[in-house]
């Protein structure tokens, strides 16, 4: 099978969905398929090497931006269009691009939705154009959406080439909430355009339930499919491995209020009232937007006494994110948004590491599938869902046979129900069963 996939680019930060979408790519070619893995908007940033490093981009961040706001730019050169979408000249500005959300964004959002009835339209044709050809001068099986913003290409896609076009849920609610006075337009939209694809896959029922809600759909309308990890190979058995020289937590995400990275500290000020040699590391994706935030919880830490106890690592490659991974006693993101799933879960798995999660959107799906952690009750405060969160860690921490327990079952279901390979297995299947569809002349 011949695919494309169609991932937006962050340009200057790790992104869990690039790198998962990297990592599918990467294991459709090693199941015997071809696949391209197009950038969108920024450049991608990964912590590995990207499966397909030739792509090419389209809907450069800067023409794309440039032809919402200005009309007569529409139809600007592709000559223009090329130099404005250098990847040198995108990752340049990607630090601004980070930082920009919000109401003002809503119109490009809703542009994009609008497919070929959006300002983009001319640079949709271009992607169609090399879609044509992209295979040895055929098109693509299959094209995949990695999130549900994509859905205004599905319509001409499909109209242009008659191949199937899959799209995945990945958190889309929680953009679309902060479109201001746009974001109902911007909904419906997206319930109207979606009907465009063959499928939406989301990660969790969770999930599921809750963009088929907000959408007016029947939850049976959307598949859903876990995603997966590609856990490294060789690795020493989480049983067979030592113990952290302290109790060590870990954090691996986004630092943003959201992940509950707050939320962890508090937890952790008061875990070391009771637990005086514990320690806390975090790791995760960093922005120049995110800096203020994290100096403000370093100041928090400060203030506790506790600012020697934790280790901040941002922006870590693979290998260092591996190692860091296999350093822990025990791992949390406790997020307190809409979590859709959480790959960083998936990941402390995969490293043995056992979890304590939020008994809260997709999580107990993942507790429920793999026995791998345990779950703690968000409370009414920041207080309460910190003292709650501080008991199960230290509950665990006190424990270490049954972390080591959690850890290997974590461990196991990364390599099963988990594994990236099935992930890619189940996708291929969903695909394989839509056909083409004839072409208008």
């Amino acid at each position: 099978m011949n695919l494309v996939m169609l991932t937006p680019g962050t340009g200057s930060y790790h992104c869990g969905v690039c790198m998962r979408d990297n990592a599918l790519a990467k294991e459709v070619i090693r199941q015997g398929h071809h696949a391209v893995m197009l950038p969108m908007y920024l450049p991608l940033t990964l912590d590995e090497e990207s499966a397909t490093p030739q792509a090419p981009m389209f809907f450069g961040g800067v023409s794309t931006y440039l032809r919402e706001k200005f009309r007569w730019l529409r139809r600007m050169p592709r000559w223009l269009d090329r130099l404005l979408s250098a990847r040198w000249l995108l990752r340049l500005l990607a630090g601004r691009a980070a930082k920009t959300g919000g109401p003002e964004v809503a119109g490009m959002t809703i542009s994009m939705l609008r497919g070929e009835e959006g300002n983009q339209s001319a640079e949709l044709e271009e992607l169609i154009g090399w879609l044509r050809t992209a295979f040895e001068g055929r098109p693509p099986d299959a094209i995949w959406l990695s999130t549900a913003l994509q859905a205004g290409l599905a319509r001409r896609i499909r109209a242009a080439l008659g191949r199937p076009v899959i799209g995945f849920l990945q958190g889309e609610d929680t953009f679309l909430d902060t479109l201001g006075s746009e974001a109902p337009k911007a909904w419906a939209l997206l319930s109207e355009r979606m009907r465009d694809a063959n499928a939406w896959v989301a990660p969790s029922r969770y999930y599921a339930e809750l963009m088929a809600k907000r959408m007016n759909w029947k939850p049976e309308e959307i598949h859903v499919i876990p995603n997966g990890v590609q856990p490294a190979s060789g690795k020493v058995l989480p049983a067979e491995r030592p113990a952290p020289a302290a109790p060590t937590i870990g954090y691996l995400a986004r630092f943003i209020p959201a992940k509950g990275l707050g939320l962890l500290v508090e937890a952790f000020i008061l875990l070391r009232q009771r637990m005086p040699e514990a320690r806390l590391r975090c790791a995760g994706s960093m922005t120049p937007g995110d800096a203020k935030y994290v100096d403000g919880l370093k100041k928090r830490l400060q203030s506790a006494g506790c600012a020697d106890a934790v280790e901040w690592l941002p922006n870590v490659s693979l290998e260092e994110k591996s190692a860091f991974l296999e350093s822990l006693s025990v791992f949390s993101v406790p997020a307190t948004y809409s979590e859709a799933f959480g790959q960083y879960v998936i990941e402390a798995m995969a490293a043995g590491a056992p979890v304590v999660l939020p008994r809260s959107s997709a999580f107990p799906e993942i507790i429920e599938a793999s026995g791998a952690g345990e779950l703690f009750e968000l409370g009414a405060t920041e207080a309460e869902s910190a003292a709650a969160l501080a008991s199960a860690l230290e509950s665990l921490l006190r424990d270490p046979a049954r972390a080591r327990t959690l850890g290997q079952r974590g461990y196991e279901a990364a390599r099963g129900e988990f594994s990236m390979a099935r992930l890619a297995q189940r996708l291929l299947a969903l695909t394989s069963s839509f056909s083409p569809t004839p072409v208008a002349p």
